[in-house]
C-alpha cells in the first residue's frame, strides 16, 4: 500500500461504526491492472525477500490443498515467501492467527476463507499497519485496504442447476435433496441462485436441506444424505454445491444402491473428485468448477499485485467451467494436471497481471 493511499485510509478512518480502523467499506468495483503499474520488477521480488502471510480458515480437503498448491507456485514465480498459518476450521484460532500475522510485518496477507466478525479485529490492526489484505471466498467486505478474490459463485450455481434442468428435459421436476450450510460467502451466493430456480420451476420438490462444514465434512454429509434418501425414496437427484458436500452424497447414494435412480450434481473439482466421478456406475454426473490451484494463483498475485500499488478496484471473479461426466470418461481426463490441456477455459494465465510480474517470468 502506497503512503499516500495509507493517508487516505486515516483521514477517512473514525467516523462510524462502518469503518475499520483506516479502512473504509467500500462500494465493488471490478479489479484491473492499473495503467500506472510498475513495469519493472521491485527489488524485494528480484531478490525473493517479499513475504506475504497466508491465514486459511479451512485447509482439510482436496479443494484446500489444490488452492494451496497454486499460491506456493505463484509465489515462487514472483519471489515471494509465504508464510502459512492454518486454522483447521476454527474461527478463534484463524482471528488469533490473523493477528499473529499482522505483527510479524508482512508485505502483504492473503486470507483464505473466514468471516468479517471473527477477523475484523485483525483486519483493523492490517489496516492500520498499512498492510494489503486479500481474501478469497472469504465474508469480508471489501474497503480501501482490503481487495476480494472469489470464483463467480453464482455463475457457478447457475451452472449446475441448467445442467440439471437440460438432464431433466428443460422441466426439472420431483423431490430433491439439497446440501447447504448459511453462513459461508460462496455458499451463501450459490443458495440465493438456488432459491431464485426453485422459484421459477415449482415442479420442484426440495425434501431436505442437509449439511455440515468441518474437518470431516464428506463423511458426515454421507450420514445425513443416508437418512434424508431414506426417509425420502422418490429423490431424483442430490444438489451438493462444494466437493465435500457431493462426495459425501455420492457415497449415501452408493452405499444405499439408488445410482439408477438419483443423480449428484456439485462443484469444484481436484484429483479425487475426477476419480469419484469418472468411476462405473458414479452418480456424480456434472460439476461447476474453477480450477482450484489456478484459483491460488491469481490470489496470490492479487497479493502481489497490491504491494505495489498494481491495480485499480477492489474485486476480482475467476469465471467457472460446468465439467460433465462423460466428458471426464471422454477425454480421459484422471487428474487435475490433465485438466488445463483438456479444458483450457479453466486457466486464466492472462487475469490480473501486471507488467512487472512479466519481468519475473
Amino acid at each position: 500500500m502506497s503512503f499516500v493511499k495509507l493517508a487516505r485510509n486515516i483521514l477517512l478512518a473514525g467516523a462510524t461504526g462502518v469503518l475499520m480502523a483506516t479502512g473504509a467499506v467500500a462500494d465493488t468495483v471490478p479489479l484491473k491492472v492499473s495503467a500506472s503499474a510498475p513495469t519493472e520488477a521491485p527489488d524485494k521480488f528480484k531478490n525473493g525477500e517479499a513475504r506475504i502471510a497466508v491465514v486459511r480458515q479451512l485447509n482439510v480437503g482436496d479443494v484446500y490443498q489444490a488452492w494451496i498448491a497454486g499460491v506456493e507456485e505463484e509465489a515462487g514465480k514472483l519471489g515471494v515467501k509465504v508464510d502459512i498459518y492454518n486454522a483447521d476450521g476454527d474461527n478463534a484460532k484463524q482471528a488469533l492467527q490473523l493477528q499473529q500475522a499482522v505483527a510479524t510485518e508482512p508485505d502483504a496477507i492473503l486470507i483464505g476463507w473466514g468471516f468479517g466478525d471473527s477477523l475484523k479485529a485483525g483486519l483493523d490492526a492490517a489496516c492500520a499497519a498499512g498492510i494489503p489484505v486479500v481474501t478469497s471466498n472469504a465474508s469480508v467486505p471489501v474497503s480501501d485496504c482490503v481487495t476480494n478474490v472469489n470464483q463467480s459463485d453464482k455463475l457457478m450455481m447457475k451452472g449446475i442447476v441448467d445442467k440439471f434442468s437440460s438432464d431433466m428435459g428443460g422441466k426439472p421436476e420431483g423431490d430433491v435433496i439439497y446440501v447447504y450450510v448459511a453462513g459461508y460467502l460462496p455458499l451463501d451466493l450459490r443458495n440465493e441462485i438456488w432459491e431464485e430456480f426453485k422459484a421459477s420451476n415449482p415442479g420442484i420438490n426440495q425434501v431436505a436441506q442437509i449439511g455440515v462444514v468441518n474437518a470431516n465434512t464428506a463423511a458426515q454429509t454421507a450420514d445425513q444424505a443416508k437418512a434424508a434418501l431414506t426417509a425420502n425414496p422418490n429423490t431424483v437427484a442430490i444438489i451438493a454445491p462444494y466437493d465435500e458436500f457431493t462426495k459425501g452424497a455420492t457415497l449415501a447414494i452408493e452405499e444405499l444402491g439408488m445410482q439408477d435412480k438419483v443423480k449428484a450434481y456439485g462443484m469444484d473439482i481436484s484429483t479425487a473428485d475426477i476419480a469419484v466421478m469418472t468411476a462405473e456406475n458414479s452418480p456424480w454426473v456434472a460439476t461447476s468448477t474453477t480450477d482450484m490451484q489456478n484459483f491460488g494463483r491469481v490470489s496470490l498475485r492479487v497479493a502481489a499485485g497490491e504491494i505495489t500499488d498494481s491495480y485499480e478496484g477492489n474485486d476480482l471473479l475467476i469465471p467457472p467451467l460446468v465439467i460433465t461426466q462423460d466428458e471426464l470418461r471422454d477425454k480421459g481426463v484422471q487428474n487435475v494436471e490433465q485438466l488445463a490441456d483438456n479444458f483450457p477455459g479453466l486457466a486464466t494465465p492472462g487475469l490480473a497481471v501486471a507488467p512487472w510480474m512479466e519481468s519475473l517470468q
